[in-house]
């Protein structure tokens, strides 16, 4: 499923994950498209595409001639349609091979409490 995914996505995917661990803080402003080009080893123009993606959601305000910046909210708004995302797509396909595994949430969980 994720190899499929167009490369800008992915790299939307990143940058959504570096806002809610707080790598891009709330009101900072995120790399410009040349520097997490050259990071990411990517296209200029696709990190253009993935921040373009967060400008629409409102995510991120530009600053002309400065930068591109995180609005307040920003980590949590990402957070919660990430999980919702997590809950309505990966979620479903994770319990149906637990499912086939033979695995159940109690034993699960003890074994994560294991480690």
């Amino acid at each position: 499923m994720s190899q499929s995914r167009p490369v800008y996505l992915k790299l939307r995917d990143q940058i959504a994950a570096a806002i809610i661990e707080g790598k891009y803080p709330e009101g900072e402003m995120l790399p410009s498209v040349r520097a997490l080009a050259a990071e990411q080893g990517a296209n200029p123009l696709t990190v253009a595409k993935a921040y373009q993606q967060f400008q629409n959601d409102g995510l991120v305000e530009v600053q002309r001639g400065v930068g591109m910046y995180v609005v307040a909210g920003a980590a949590g708004r990402l957070c919660s349609s990430e999980r919702e995302q997590f809950l309505r797509e990966e979620w479903p396909e994770i319990r149906n091979r637990m499912e086939r595994l033979g695995i159940d949430l109690a034993e699960l969980a003890g074994t994560l409490e294991a480690n």
